[in-house]
């Protein structure tokens, strides 16, 4: 009869400086509630929230007993296990061993009762679904079947809740959300796929926050969704996101999606992934999702989703390796970061794994057709700033003696790209590797002795088209780098003598190009200096026309 008149003075000394007072209070008031009417619960569960952040392990443990007691005892706990759940569960990543051991078997008891009061509803699970999912989680104890029934029912009202602390401005709170949502999820198992689509919004925030804990709960969030959930309904939501992480899903933090999937990949197991291989592959593959963003996170999450593939599907992974091939490329062309290009190289070394040869120049070897005719569709386009440009040079110099072998399908590329029409900046870098290259000969484009037979196309398409004389410094750096180009193949030991003769003779005389623009050079000083001297000669010329005349 007294139990609302002693809430208000209860909740306003429950925060009082003393940590003794503070149990007190907390213990009065779960007696006050428990032999009250049970109309003030809404009213003092804000409250005990709190103390489960106070500083002394007394209070929090005091809160844990008191709500755990009302999870077992309270006459009308059924209303609100919605609301008492999250409180109990929070504590069960507390730092003290002590209250993380009562929490479980506070926790082991409600789930007990619950299942006893409800023997009838429950007949069927307790005779089917006592043995865990074939691929549970090694090292954690599976909750009892009351215990996940529980969350079970009460999952679609935590969820708006869980969503929502997962914003709160205070780290706290956040981290104590995402250690809740990893229980609620490791208790739910299947049954979280009904709810996939606020989770995957709850995680994407958890991922981008600062705090490193925070994103390593919500990474084993993600891992749990990869366990229980069928790929396929997963992936249907999951690979969305990722494809348009650049654009609209995450434009704060687009690589969110990436490190999910990420997650959710070593979650799962080879045979439920094989049917979604190839899919995976193409989206990981896709321009949007591998050469969109150059910032070092974002290339981390896609190597981790690669590396991810290769751990968990292992030699399933050879008839995709082409897709793999084509990710790491782009991701080493955008790299800035030492550690970036060490993952990518690592990476390489799980694609030579999965397709059974010893060294990346094989691999290299195996799909060097293919990804010169990826990079061919584009190469019209290209210029100094095109990802494409980079991503031929880290093919070419990365393949080694590889490159050696397929002469005729490179050499047509860069013919067509150092061109004198096409971009300065990209022939100047293609230039620049080419001199590299053409330096260590015997170990590049000379590996198989044949670059002799393409020299002559290769010193007339792509060379000597590039020394004609333009006004300019950059045609100047052209002509610089073409002419470095020519010394490296002079010195690299990739041509015959009687060839280098040749090349000697042809450098010495101007080609048609420069004789015709010296020839007409010299008709237009001509012709300047006639009309300058008959100027001069008539003094009754028109001034302006004689200064004209001069600034020509």
């Amino acid at each position: 009869m007294q139990a609302e008149s002693l809430v208000k003075p209860l909740m306003q000394t429950i925060p009082h400086q003393h940590s003794r007072v503070r149990v007190a209070v907390i213990e009065a008031t779960g007696a006050v509630i428990q032999y009250g009417t049970g109309k003030n619960v809404d009213d003092v569960l804000s409250h005990l929230a709190q103390r489960l952040f106070d500083d002394s392990p007394q209070v929090r443990k005091a809160v844990t007993l008191v709500v755990g007691d009302w999870l077992l005892n309270l006459r009308d706990r059924y209303s609100y296990f919605h609301k008492l759940i999250p409180l109990l569960l929070s504590s069960y990543h507390d730092e003290i061993p002590e209250i993380q051991q009562v929490t479980a078997d506070l926790w082991r008891r409600v789930g007990a009762q619950w299942e006893k009061e409800n023997e009838e509803d429950l007949k069927d699970k307790m005779d089917f679904l006592l043995t865990p999912p074939q691929h549970y989680p090694s090292g954690v104890e599976r909750p009892g079947l009351g215990c996940r029934e529980l969350v079970v029912r009460n999952l679609s009202r935590l969820m708006p809740a869980v969503g929502r602390d997962a914003g709160d401005w205070l780290v706290a709170t956040r981290l104590k959300t995402a250690q809740l949502l990893e229980l609620l999820l490791l208790h739910a198992e299947d049954h979280c796929t009904q709810h996939l689509q606020p989770l995957l919004a709850t995680l994407y925030r958890a991922c981008s926050d600062d705090e490193k804990n925070v994103v390593k709960h919500a990474l084993e969030c993600a891992r749990l969704l990869g366990t229980f959930v069928e790929p396929e309904v997963l992936l249907k939501l999951l690979l969305c996101h990722v494809e348009g992480a650049s654009s609209s899903s995450c434009p704060s933090a687009p690589w969110t999606p990436l490190m999910v999937l990420g997650a959710a990949l070593r979650g799962s197991t080879g045979d439920t992934l094989r049917p979604h291989l190839q899919r995976l592959a193409d989206t990981l593959a896709l321009p949007e999702v591998c050469q969109e963003l150059h910032q070092a996170v974002y290339l981390e999450q896609v190597l981790e989703c690669v590396s991810g593939l290769l751990d968990v599907c292992g030699g399933e992974c050879s008839s995709v390796a082409l897709q793999l091939l084509k990710v790491l490329i782009s991701v080493e062309s955008l790299a800035t970061e030492q550690d970036t290009r060490r993952r990518v190289e690592e990476c390489m070394c799980g694609v030579c794994e999965v397709e059974g040869v010893c060294e990346v120049c094989e691999v290299y070897r195996r799909h060097m057709p293919a990804l010169l005719d990826w990079l061919a569709v584009t190469q019209h386009s290209w210029t100094g700033y095109s990802l494409q440009r980079t991503q031929l040079e880290v093919l070419a110099l990365r393949s080694g003696p590889v490159v050696g072998e397929f002469l005729p399908l490179l050499l047509p590329l860069l013919q067509s790209c150092l061109q004198p029409t096409r971009d300065p900046e990209m022939r100047l870098h293609l230039f620049t590797m080419l001199a590299k290259m053409l330096l260590d000969a015997h170990n590049t484009l000379d590996s198989q002795g044949c670059f002799s037979e393409h020299v002559d196309v290769f010193v007339s398409e792509c060379v000597l088209p590039n020394l004609v004389w333009h006004a300019g410094r950059t045609a100047a750096a052209i002509r610089t780098s073409a002419l470095s180009c020519t010394l490296a193949l002079l010195r690299g030991g990739a041509i015959t003598p009687q060839q280098q003769k040749q090349i000697n003779r042809l450098m010495k005389q101007p080609s048609n190009i420069s004789i015709q623009r010296i020839h007409h050079l010299r008709q237009q000083f001509r012709s300047r200096v006639e009309i300058l001297l008959r100027v001069q000669d008539n003094p009754s010329r028109d001034r302006q026309g004689l200064h004209d005349h001069q600034r020509d």
